[in-house]
């Protein structure tokens, strides 16, 4: 796929729209072994809270310098990670294209995470807006850096699954 091929407005908003879907649809189905695809070898993802973002402060929650860590931190949930049994949705909405930049898209969009624990009622775990920049590979669209920027003023429980 080439960024020409998404070069009307409403193609590439619906194709990045496709993109999210599928994103939530991998983390709510606990597919963890196929997140990582995802992202471009030289990735980085960070869950940040607002503040430290605001301030332009790099400390996360999650901070993930390559694909490598990205697996990595699959591989501590599947394996080393104990914590109770939960579902999670994630709900993404607000997509936006916010510039073309030669093989980059930057885009956002806001997101909830609602979280279901077996003998609780379902909470909202984390809401907030994804700072994306995207690359367009031969295979489609990959995340290059992601930002997950909570607003929350704390996070509930541990963060666990992936935002």
């Amino acid at each position: 796929m080439t960024l020409t091929e998404l070069s009307d407005a409403p193609s590439l908003r619906a194709r990045l729209r496709d993109f999210y879907d599928d994103y939530a649809f991998c983390l709510d189905e606990g597919r963890l072994e196929q997140w990582p695809d995802f992202f471009t070898e030289d990735c980085h993802y960070r869950v940040l809270s607002r503040e430290n973002h605001d301030a332009g402060l790099p400390l996360g929650l999650i901070y993930c310098m390559n694909r490598n860590m990205v697996r990595d931190r699959v591989t501590a949930l599947r394996e080393t990670t104990m914590f109770e049994p939960r579902s999670l949705r994630h709900f993404i909405s607000g997509v936006r294209v916010m510039d073309v930049q030669g093989e980059h898209i930057v885009s956002q969009a806001n997101f909830a995470v609602m979280e279901s624990l077996s003998d609780r009622e379902p909470t909202l775990n984390m809401v907030g807006r994804y700072l994306d920049v995207l690359r367009v590979t031969p295979d489609g669209i990959a995340i290059s850096r992601r930002d997950c920027v909570y607003d929350n003023y704390r996070v509930r429980t541990s963060l666990i699954v992936p935002i």
